[in-house]
């Protein structure tokens, strides 16, 4: 990806990269409930009604979630790694502090996540909607948010490098505090920034987006715009 800098030289927007997923033969889970700091490796858990259960600082490997609910489960700092999660859904999720590299997120149906001080790396989230997600300050680093909605999404004094949006609806997200480099939201069909317009340093938009975004900036910067 390449842009115009300010006397028409080109910079290079650098492309988040992508995790490569290619996930073993599977075991079915049938061991009964997350347990905390339990260690869970080439399992598929599937269908399962995962609400409200413990599993803070476990560790997922080569696993698969699909059409899991996860209301409530209390999964702060685990380590979720070179995994799909799909079809899951649910409220409340905590994963406050947890790590994920390497990761596939896919037609999600959540609310209220909890990932404030996450770390994300290499993780590509398609599909689905997620509403109220906190992701205050954590980290992402080659994120790619592709074909969803995040309504009021939380980046406030999140760093974000490499990170990319792909016809993505971003509705009354805060950016407030926020640390950019390689941001890509030129792919955002509806982009409505709530607070920290005046973050948006590091990031790349189009000439529509800045139209749009226009009013915000010059609030901003105190400045009246007067027919």
């Amino acid at each position: 990806m390449v842009r115009k800098g300010q006397q028409g030289q080109q910079q290079t927007v650098k492309a988040a990269g992508r995790p490569e997923l290619r996930l073993p033969e599977l075991t079915g889970w049938d061991g009964g409930e997350l347990e905390p700091d339990g260690d869970y490796d080439g399992l598929e858990f599937a269908d399962l009604d995962l609400a409200g259960q413990e599993g803070i600082g476990a560790r997922f490997m080569d696993c698969a979630l699909r059409r899991c609910a996860l209301d409530e489960a209390g999964l702060a700092k685990a380590r979720i790694l070179d995994s799909v999660l799909e079809g899951v859904r649910g409220v409340g999720t905590d994963l406050s502090g947890a790590s994920l590299r390497d990761v596939e997120l896919v037609d999600a149906r959540m609310g209220g996540v909890q990932m404030h001080g996450a770390v994300l790396e290499r993780v590509v989230v398609r599909g689905g909607k997620i509403d109220y997600l906190n992701l205050r300050k954590a980290r992402l680093k080659d994120v790619v948010f592709e074909g969803c909605v995040l309504v009021e999404p939380d980046f406030a004094g999140a760093v974000l490098e490499r990170v990319e949006f792909r016809d993505c609806g971003l509705r009354g997200v805060d950016f407030s505090g926020v640390r950019m480099a390689d941001v890509d939201l030129r792919g955002v069909s509806v982009l409505e920034i709530a607070r920290g317009v005046d973050a948006l340093g590091g990031a790349v938009i189009s000439p529509g987006q800045l139209f749009e975004l226009a009013p915000a900036m010059a609030a901003q910067l105190g400045v009246r715009v007067v027919p």
